[in-house]
């Protein structure tokens, strides 16, 4: 791992959805007026924008960022760069499967990658042009970004590690997220990403749509589910170097790239709330019921993207994590069901209980709307046929990310050897048991 430049500290702030302000050092932020005629420092004000300026308080993200030389120096001479394994939606690179699909988890490439050159998308949905619907992505990456930076025109991306810590490296600050952390960076924000371990692989929801949001609790009331406490956000680190780089931007669903002669993680102070966070999936409170049966699985929304349609998501991070079974008389893993949202799922640790075999941290799974599934045949066997005592589902963690439109796999998706070509076999052993009174 690089040695960390020296400006700034690893700390945090709390909060979801809060304006913040951070400075580096003392004094860089101007008091009273966002864009005064010489701000102090000697330092450049700029704002990066992340809704449009009229959207409803509520839902209005902005950052005022003070930085010691403006973005536009390297907004010059961008080049196409040729992406073969990062795709965007509409995606229709051949004919992609359809049905229930499920993957082993990708290996390691044998070349050195890095977060950024690592990244497979596995399938999307929506149009990046019109910011509607998503893309999933696995990561595999064997080394650091140092002097390569990125940021994404086209959506917000939410970052779930399955192996290897990182170290996110943002205009805001840092932020490390582990496995078992979720982290989400905001549309067009610059940052870079350090090993923190040998290697690291994990998932990314990428967010066409609005940004991700606590969802409403409903009935539950003011407490549950995600909790606006458990959510950190960086302070101030700002990186003042020069250097022989790149900047890596993916617009438009094409990435592109500039040379650059400096950091552009060079924000020395900054006041806002479109900023990067980090949040512990094992502070999820999670709900269920304690007599009989169970809500429907949107009870595990961590985060959700809001479509027009109230109540419909564009995008929803849902989180299967420990917690007690306790329901009398009920089937309790998920039922058989088909539902009008697309579900693109994997394990980040431990065993999923509606599939214990052939589903694998790392792994992933796709089951488009209206597509049946449900518990394998195994998993039918025990819960139709154990006591049930109360239960408790330790060392586990899935995740979901659901959408209100089909998921299209991609060409990479479609092709790899890791695609489970027998996956619908594992409900074959389900057998009539119908007796006619």
């Amino acid at each position: 791992m690089q040695d960390e430049p020296p400006f700034g500290s690893l700390t945090y702030q709390t909060g979801f959805g809060n304006e913040f302000t951070s400075e580096a050092e003392p004094g860089a932020l101007p008091e009273g007026q966002n864009n005064p005629q010489r701000p102090p420092l000697g330092l450049y004000t700029e704002q990066l924008s992340g809704t449009a300026f009229t959207v409803p308080n509520a839902r209005n993200r902005r950052t005022w960022l003070y930085r010691i030389r403006p973005s536009v120096r390297h907004a010059w001479r961008f080049t196409e760069i040729d992406s073969p394994w990062i795709a965007s939606g509409p995606d229709r690179d051949g004919d992609p499967p359809i049905g229930q699909l499920r993957w082993d988890p990708p290996p390691f490439p044998d070349e050195a990658t890095t977060f950024l050159s690592g990244l497979r998308t596995v399938a999307t949905n929506g149009d990046v042009r019109t910011q509607v619907g998503m893309a999933a992505h696995v990561y595999m990456a064997t080394t650091s970004m140092e002097t390569t930076y990125c940021y994404d025109a086209d959506g917000e991306l939410a970052i779930l590690p399955q192996e290897g810590r990182l170290r996110l490296h943002t205009e805001c600050g840092r932020l490390d997220v582990s496995p078992g952390e979720l982290a989400v960076i905001p549309r067009g924000m610059k940052f870079r990403v350090v090993l923190v371990d040998e290697r690291a692989r994990g998932y990314v929801c990428e967010n066409y749509g609005t940004a991700l949001e606590l969802p409403e609790r409903g009935p539950i009331g003011a407490n549950g589910l995600a909790n606006p406490r458990d959510f950190r956000h960086p302070v101030a680190a700002y990186e003042d170097r020069d250097l022989d780089g790149e900047l890596v931007v993916k617009f438009d669903g094409r990435l592109f790239s500039c040379p650059l002669d400096h950091s552009p993680l060079d924000v020395v102070g900054w006041h806002g709330n479109h900023v990067p966070y980090v949040y512990d999936l094992s502070t999820f409170n999670v709900i269920g019921s304690i007599s009989f049966d169970h809500p429907d699985p949107s009870i595990f929304t961590v985060l959700t993207s809001p479509s027009p349609d109230p109540g419909v998501a564009n995008v929803d991070v849902v989180v299967f994590t420990d917690r007690w079974l306790v329901g009398e008389h009920t089937f309790r893993p998920p039922w058989y069901h088909s539902n009008t949202m697309s579900e693109f799922m994997g394990i980040v640790h431990g065993v999923y209980d509606a599939k214990e075999e052939g589903f694998s941290p790392g792994g992933m799974s796709l089951h488009n709307q209206l597509f049946p599934h449900g518990p394998d045949h195994d998993a039918w066997l025990k819960a139709t046929s154990s006591d049930l005592e109360p239960q408790k589902l330790s060392d586990t963690l899935s995740f979901m990310f659901e959408t209100r439109y089909p998921l299209v796999p991609t060409a990479y998706a479609s092709s790899i050897p890791q695609l489970q070509d027998d996956y619908p076999t594992v409900w074959h052993g389900l057998e009539r048991h119908f007796e006619r009174r």
